[in-house]
């Protein structure tokens, strides 16, 4: 027989605690609160922008429709297919400002001519989303960035919400809770390998003796994942403190510095499900960023903004596809995080929007026209390309209406949107 558990439940030791996922034995709870926002269950918001575009030949699909043929980033996302939704001919007009890169801080917002004297920048989507939603979880919005704390998040006023660059840092911050001491001496723990669920063990297994035979499943996969990230963060700090050795070979890709582009967006994209699993924030944003040296992908020889600005070349295209395939790559693999877990009201795809995409459609010449948009979840029908004029190009706060509507606020508009943006 199974007992109801709080929502607010936390495992605890040596003054940490961590939070749990969903459950169905919480459902009572949760009933009362799915009825506040809907018969969807509880929504969710994830925002991911590419800042050097993504090259748009792999890319967008030359056909519309729902036969459109998969290009070479889009098959490797094939799997959600059904999960997901191609857009092209959006964007965001009077983006040209006092820098070539300066649409990346208007990319949530709209604002027109960022940067220009006497500019101030409008609140951002995720930030909107936020305030409707308020204190309802413990973090109202999670903002992350791969390499600064520049981010495209702006609260109403026009000031910028700090990224988090640290995965560990955010770890700390998600999921360990005490005194500065305590956590201080759990974190210290973390890096030397020890672990918060070896301390949780009597714990756990206590918990899984109150709860449903679905809920241990549950519990189990979540485990996994927290040690996972565990893991991987304890990998990664384990470098930092390690010369790098002097070797007549390109480095190994592991190794935790700015280079590692796609090492540190994997730990940011294995954060978001555990993020949004837990209820701790149902607002995520990550600005995939320009680091600003040669990326440790295998073949690159060159900075990602360099082979941004390609000219048509077809080595410098090359070696950029070869960056933006893992970027892709990784983020359908946080597709199927979120497509594989969830709770009762269906999967946390299912419950949330995710917007991927960038603020550039053609990088090499800064144009912020006919963007590269991808819109997954949320419920929505998908499967599709759709296309909208490249010439005249319909606001993306269109679609930016629609996601903020999904979570529940009732309005009409948003930037410079003309209204909500709807398809069949």
């Amino acid at each position: 027989m199974t007992r109801q558990l709080n929502r607010r439940t936390f495992l605890r030791a040596s003054g940490v605690a961590m939070a749990l996922p969903l459950l169905e034995t919480m459902h009572p709870m949760l009933a009362r609160a799915a009825a506040a926002v809907g018969q969807r269950g509880t929504r969710r918001m994830v925002n991911i922008c590419n800042t050097l575009g993504l090259y748009t030949q792999a890319w967008l699909p030359k056909k519309v429709g729902v036969d459109y043929e998969t290009t070479e980033y889009l098959a490797l996302l094939d799997e959600h297919r059904q999960q997901y939704t191609v857009f092209s001919g959006l964007s965001h007009e009077q983006q040209t400002g006092r820098q070539a890169h300066n649409s990346e801080i208007t990319w949530l917002t709209s604002a027109r001519h960022p940067g220009l004297d006497g500019f101030q920048n409008t609140i951002s989507l995720d930030q909107a989303a936020a305030n409707h939603l308020g204190y309802i979880t413990r973090f109202p919005s999670v903002v992350m960035g791969t390499a600064t704390a520049q981010s495209q998040s702006y609260i109403s006023n026009g000031v910028m919400v700090p990224a988090e660059t640290s995965p560990a840092a955010l770890f700390k911050k998600m999921f360990l809770q005490g005194s500065p001491e305590e956590v201080e001496r759990q974190a210290r723990s973390l890096s030397d390998g020890g672990s918060i669920l070896d301390r949780l063990k009597s714990q756990t297994m206590s918990l899984r003796r109150r709860v449903s035979v679905q809920d241990q499943r549950k519990l189990d996969a979540y485990f996994d994942a927290v040690r996972t990230a565990e893991q991987e963060l304890t990998e990664v700090q384990a470098w930092m403190d390690k010369p790098k050795p002097v070797i007549d070979e390109a480095p190994p890709i592991d190794t935790p510095d700015s280079a590692d582009l796609i090492g540190r967006i994997r730990l940011m994209f294995g954060l978001i499900p555990l993020i949004l699993e837990t209820d701790s924030s149902r607002v995520v944003s990550l600005m995939i960023q320009d680091h600003g040296v040669v990326p440790l992908v295998a073949g690159v020889t060159s900075d990602q903004h360099s082979l941004s600005h390609h000219g048509q070349d077809e080595a410098k295209i090359a070696q950029l596809k070869k960056i933006e395939t893992e970027i892709v790559r990784s983020f359908g693999g946080l597709l199927t995080q979120l497509s594989e877990r969830g709770d009762a009201n269906g999967s946390l795809l299912d419950q949330t929007t995710v917007l991927f995409g960038s603020n550039l459609g053609n990088a090499s010449s800064h144009q912020a026209k006919n963007l590269p948009i991808l819109f997954a979840g949320g419920g929505y029908r998908h499967g599709q390309h759709i296309a909208h004029d490249a010439e005249h190009n319909t606001p993306l706060c269109n679609l930016f209406v629609t996601m903020l509507q999904s979570m529940g606020m009732e309005t009409d508009s948003f930037g410079q949107s003309t209204g909500a943006l709807t398809w069949s």
